[in-house]
């Protein structure tokens, strides 16, 4: 019975450790000690502007269009389409743009074999000699200074990675865009505090740059935005936010796409559980390897210390009867009936609930994609969000 109580409290400290005690522990840091923003240095290298894209027919000409306001010189700036086996006449509206704006240079790169987003970001990246790539997805439109905000950002040798702003566009319109802006307005906030700390932990995969010499080539199956922050800080560098750079984009507006999109987040997830303990040693990477287990690791294990947590508290409640463990088994109750609830209903109090444990079922599904070899480097788009 002892040791249930103890792993009952050191189960409930993994849960409300990384989503509220993390947080607040930051945000007073960051008041404590006035932490300031990375400096900016007005600079105009060459970029190159890759936007991997498979069947966008939708958004690809609004996307091109976006392009052509940027405040960024014309000499100094290339755009790569990397088409990544569209069967829509995506490649057709791409040729198109480029043969009526000539003064643009827009060229259209076709990947040979499809192999996901990562795949066709690599190969594009081989085709230019650029100093700073940026990467941006189809259906994320810019902001007129974002490039040049991004490119400000590398003041020094030391930066490799550089990620961006996204604002959601329809974040009142509906409960599920409105659920994920609620998230991730917080944890936008949380990355900037980690980026004037030390480095981001991940990056934001609607816009973000990378110097081209400190490029790798990750796995197919891994994302830019959650593998290259971490491989900046593995070879001395730094990855670091830039919130004036910014991109707009539309969140998933129903749940099915919602849920898609966090299955697919999830389905490294091992992965990336195993790769925390790389940042292990605090001696060498000092706030960093807090930030890793914090906003990263002990998330991934949410799902798992949930049903542990239910699971345990139960036992408690049959053995020892206390009002404490009563207390918490009906709590949690309540909040996974609000969930239920949740799913129906759009009100706040109920949504909120239910977009966390739809997060918290989405792991367990990436798990489950990882151990019976359903997961993919490639995935179908969230129509909702074009």
């Amino acid at each position: 019975m002892k040791i249930l109580k103890i792993l009952f409290k050191v189960v409930l400290f993994l849960i409300v450790w990384p989503m509220i005690g993390y947080n607040y522990f930051l945000i007073l840091l960051d008041k404590l000690i006035k932490l300031k923003d990375h400096p900016r240095k007005e600079q105009t290298p060459k970029v190159s502007l890759i936007i991997p894209a498979h069947n966008e027919e939708k958004v690809i000409l609004k996307k091109l269009e976006n392009l052509m306001s940027l405040d960024y010189p014309n000499d100094k700036i290339e755009i790569i389409v990397a088409n990544d086996n569209s069967n829509d006449s995506t490649a057709n509206i791409v040729d198109s743009f480029i043969n009526s704006n000539p003064k643009f240079k827009t060229r259209l790169y076709n990947v040979v074999e499809r192999k996901g987003k990562t795949n066709a970001q690599n190969e594009a990246v081989k085709t230019t000699d650029c100093e700073i790539l940026v990467f941006t997805d189809a259906n994320s439109m810019l902001d007129q200074r974002a490039i040049q905000e991004l490119v400000s950002s590398f003041y020094d040798d030391s930066i490799m990675y550089v990620s961006g702003d996204l604002v959601y566009t329809n974040a009142a319109d509906n409960p599920t865009s409105d659920a994920e802006n609620t998230y991730w307005n917080l944890d936008k906030k949380i990355r900037n505090i980690e980026s004037n700390l030390s480095s981001i932990t991940a990056g934001n995969g609607a816009l973000y740059a990378i110097r081209k010499d400190l490029y790798v080539e990750v796995p197919l199956i891994h994302s830019h935005d959650s593998k290259m922050p971490k491989e900046a800080v593995l070879r001395g560098y730094k990855a670091i936010t830039n919130n004036h750079a910014i991109a707009y984009e539309k969140a998933g507006e129903n749940d099915e796409d919602e849920y898609k999109r966090k299955v697919r987040m999830n389905r490294v997830i091992f992965e990336s559980i195993f790769e925390s303990l790389f940042f292990i040693n605090i001696f060498k990477y000092k706030f960093f390897t807090i930030q890793m287990l914090s906003h990263r690791t002990l998330r991934y294990l949410l799902a798992i210390n949930h049903i542990l947590l239910f699971i345990i508290n139960t036992i408690l409640v049959l053995k020892n009867p206390k009002l404490f463990y009563k207390l918490s088994l009906f709590l949690q109750t309540l909040f996974y009936v609000f969930a239920i609830i949740g799913r129906f209903n759009p009100f706040k109090l109920f949504k909120l609930p239910y977009y966390y444990c739809m997060t918290l079922v989405a792991q367990l599904h990436g798990m489950m994609n990882y151990f019976t070899g359903k997961r993919k480097p490639f995935w179908e788009k969230a129509e909702s969000t074009r």
